[in-house]
């Protein structure tokens, strides 16, 4: 029941149809435009006259400052969320020069509404458990990581992944011989921006030559410039190689054509040489040594009508990510092409269209639809437009990834042109081809082009850096707070140097390569080790960060993996090439002392430092499988993760006790240990009056709850309660489905920690508990509940222990726990220790502030 409770809560949505805002008095100041429900948090959408607009949903209040959909205009576009609770709520709105707030009471969703929602959610539960069947099996018989990704991707138990698998003969591929064509015509319609239109040309004029092209011409297409300089300039130029082998042609309009009357006189002219193929090239694009070649190569084969680039701002061509634009530094737009060439040509991938910015159009294909469609007019689409009507014909349009040509997009139209010509013109391709907005978002959802994209932008990245290390962080892909930390990093990076690299572990395909920047991520999956290294080779300068590699299925063979990317010696002495890289590890939990990464034993109790040579080492959960289901020992385990450590140049720690713990297993890194808690502020609201239930008071746990969290200690806790009525208990967060907790428990769900103030209001909670029995080497759940200022309880152990003692020690409410050995907690014992919490008044009503130092 449980694991259907959760997925129902990430799967659930209601939604509600939209409505005016108005007060009791009937003046309207505002409207709803969504109302839904979505992973059980109401979240509205709507626009205001409003200087400031909230929500309220009995205890629950935020509020929002609207922000302009465009400068001096109003209405104010707004959005609203917090925990969902049935049943009405109220918004409420500062107008300017009104004093008090205007009201609009919102019906908002009925209980009944809501059961009945979550009861035919059963139905597609039911239907994907069917289908997991297979899964289930393989994970539960041979212990399978895949089958069991698998189950937790269908069953939403775990954030949906955009990483889709890399085909490994794009990089590693042998590189095809370009000897398609030897001749060339490239037409480039020209308007204003002249200083562009002459580094453009000076591109072309000094790259186009070479790998087999022999002979070239460019028709250049002056659409009566506004700019007294573009046409004496280009008259200079004609006259200057007006024949030979890198011939150009002037067309000079006497009125301005816009952009696709001019292509159409430049193909025009181009039928002059109809066994040639033709070149679109904007005045934006800058092309780089020998580009022509490779850019019509594939129009060898006959089926092909088209062939593009990639770009740092070409669409579904796009470096670092999918259909996002990303200016390049000066010269770095050669090196990313240098890097491109690295790349296989010999399957390139179909497309759904080209994009003219530099597009080749086949002589075949090009006899038959010689002309771009006027309907585009001005430009943009019209493309698009083209090769649609060549698909009709059976043509197919491909990239090319061996080549990066970069593109400073819309210089000649200007940005507010460029979006009404791309909204007025994209809705004409969706009304002549219903069809194509889905087969774009099929392949951007699945892109083909991802492993070319990936290690383009992993050479994005080094030039981003400017001869500094990129950070390369291993992670793994369970969440949590290891994962929190890795956020901001990654934020940090990003702001620093433009982009960070992640290798993750712990999947269905052992590695999900991740390039994140400022532009967007692009991300890729992979079984092949050799074609992760050739990714990651990529980087010339790197730092690697150990993050967290549980859920590895090979975890062993990770310090050694991460050696090897850092450049250290080998076991034999031997240096890699390319020189030593900077290796960093953090410790958010204690991987690299047992497979056991919480320490905890089979039989679920924490009994000490694991080390070689002491019981430990026969104890089952310090053991783990490696390659080919081989059984790896304590004392091999330390070893290799051991030579990592001792080699590490920082070994980051979060608290004092996991140093000593650290320390102890591996006293020979011990110099290295430097411990730097996490520094997160965290700013909790007013802390609002508690709704007790029943006048007793509610014990709060906050966080995802397994078993290493203490799960089985709730267990006990709750039968205590329930047999002396004494208190509720409330998990603000998940619990394992494997632990269920009987009444008088309730679990909430996931949450925000500023949603904590509304939530302590409405369980009427009194105190907190971390039941985590394990020693934790940071705890960012005991840190958010001791910024409540509410009274706090952990056992005695790890992190939780010493961030409560030392809260104590500052006169907080709460205090620390002995954990017995069955890790039980006597009900009496625990609210015999609760401290009355108050009125939140008598602290002044002020928030209250903590700052996880």
């Amino acid at each position: 029941m449980r694991l259907f409770d959760r997925y129902a809560d990430q799967t659930l949505r209601l939604d509600a149809p939209g409505r005016d805002l108005c007060d009791s008095e009937g003046r309207r100041f505002g409207s709803i435009d969504r109302l839904s429900v979505v992973r059980n948090r109401l979240v509205l959408e709507g626009w205001t006259d409003a200087d400031r607009i909230g929500i309220a949903l009995n205890l629950a209040q935020t509020w929002t400052v609207p922000e302009l959909a465009q400068p001096g205009k109003s209405p104010r576009g707004f959005t609203l969320d917090l925990p969902f609770e049935p049943g009405p709520f109220r918004i409420l709105a500062e107008m300017p020069g009104v004093a008090a707030p205007r009201v609009a009471i919102v019906p908002g969703f009925a209980k009944g509404q809501v059961a009945r929602a979550r009861a035919l959610r059963w139905i597609p539960y039911l239907r994907a458990v069917a289908g997991l069947v297979p899964q289930i099996w393989r994970w539960k018989r041979h212990g399978d990581p895949a089958a069991r990704e698998v189950i937790k991707k269908r069953l939403h138990l775990v954030p949906a992944s955009d990483a889709v698998v890399m085909d490994s003969a794009a990089v590693l591929g042998a590189t095809a011989p370009v000897e398609a064509f030897t001749a060339v015509t490239i037409v480039m319609p020209v308007f204003n921006a002249f200083d562009l239109l002459r580094e453009s040309v000076g591109h072309v004029l000094r790259h186009t030559k070479g790998a087999g092209i022999d002979t070239w011409r460019l028709i250049l297409i002056e659409d009566k410039s506004s700019d007294p300089l573009v046409r004496p300039w280009l008259e200079a130029l004609a006259t200057g190689r007006s024949s030979g082998p890198g011939q150009v042609l002037l067309i000079l309009s006497d009125t301005n054509l816009g952009f696709v009357g001019s292509v159409n006189r430049g193909l025009a002219a181009a039928r002059a040489w109809p066994d040639d193929p033709v070149i679109l090239l904007n005045t934006d694009a800058m092309v780089p040594p020998n580009w022509a070649a490779r850019l019509v190569a594939p129009l060898a084969d006959p089926g092909v009508a088209s062939a593009t680039p990639m770009s740092n701002d070409a669409e579904i061509f796009s470096v670092p990510a999918i259909c996002r634009a990303a200016p390049l530094p000066e010269g770095a737009a050669e090196r990313l092409d240098a890097a491109a060439r690295l790349l296989s040509a010999g399957q390139p991938v179909t497309v759904p269209t080209g994009v003219g910015f530099c597009m080749a159009m086949a002589p075949d294909y090009l006899g038959r639809l010689p002309t771009l469609d006027p309907a585009f007019g001005r430009g943009y689409g019209e493309e698009t437009d083209w090769c649609q009507r060549a698909r009709a014909l059976g043509g197919r349009h491909v990239a090319v990834a061996n080549l990066f040509v970069e593109h400073r997009s819309g210089a000649s139209f200007g940005q507010t042109d460029k979006t009404c010509l791309l909204a007025t013109n994209g809705a004409l391709i969706s009304r002549r081809y219903p069809r194509y907005d889905g087969e774009v978002q099929d392949f951007v959802r699945a892109d083909p082009l991802v492993a070319p994209r990936l290690a383009l932008a992993l050479s994005w990245a080094s030039e981003m850096a400017a001869g500094r290390p990129v950070p390369v962080w291993l992670a793994h892909a369970m969440g949590g707070g290891a994962e929190v930390d890795l956020q901001r990093r990654l934020a940090d990076s990003i702001s620093a140097q433009g982009a960070a690299v992640v290798l993750r572990v712990g999947q269905g395909l052992r590695w999900r390569l991740e390039v994140h920047t400022a532009h967007g991520i692009v991300q890729g999956l992979t079984g092949d080790e050799h074609l992760m290294r050739a990714l990651l080779a990529r980087l010339p300068t790197r730092h690697i960060i150990y993050s967290c590699g549980v859920g590895d299925p090979d975890a062993v063979a990770l310090p050694g993996l991460l050696l090897d990317l850092a450049g250290r010696p080998r076991a034999d002495g031997r240096p890699l090439p390319g020189g030593a890289q900077l290796l960093e590890v953090l410790v958010h939990d204690f991987f690299p002392i047992s497979p056991s990464y919480t320490l905890l034993g089979a039989d679920g109790r924490y009994r000490g430092v694991p080390r070689p040579g002491t019981p430990f080492e026969m104890d089952p959960a310090h053991r783990a499988e490696g390659a080919g289901g081989r059984r790896v020992q304590l004392a091999e385990w330390q070893v290799a993760w051991g030579a990592l450590l001792v080699s590490a140049d920082r070994i980051t720690v979060f608290s004092r006790s996991s140093r000593a713990i650290m320390a102890e297993a591996y006293p020979d890194a011990a110099n290295k240990l430097v411990v730097t808690p996490h520094a997160l502020p965290l700013t909790i609201g007013q802390i609002l009056p508690a709704r007790q239930q029943d006048g007793r008071p509610a014990i709060g746990v906050l966080g995802n709850i397994g078993a290493h969290k203490g799960a089985a200690v709730l267990q006990h806790l709750v039968r205590d309660l329930a047999r002396t009525k004494s208190a509720g208990l409330v998990v603000i967060g998940l619990v394992d489905p494997a632990f269920p907790l009987a009444a008088p428990a309730c679990i909430h769900g996931s949450y925000e920690h500023r949603d904590l103030p509304s939530l302590v209001a409405r369980y009427g909670i009194s105190a907190w508990l971390i039941p985590s029995i394990w020693p934790e080497t940071f705890s960012f759940t005991t840190h958010e509940a001791l910024a409540t200022g509410m009274p706090v309880f952990a056992f005695d152990i790890g992190a939780q222990g010493e961030a409560v003692r030392a809260a104590v020690a500052g006169g907080a409410p709460g205090g620390v726990l002995p954990l017995d050995a069955g890790g039980a907690i006597a009900a009496e014992a625990l609210l015999a220790r609760l401290q009355p919490r108050g009125n939140p008044g008598a602290r002044g009503g002020t928030e209250v502030k903590g700052s996880v130092a």
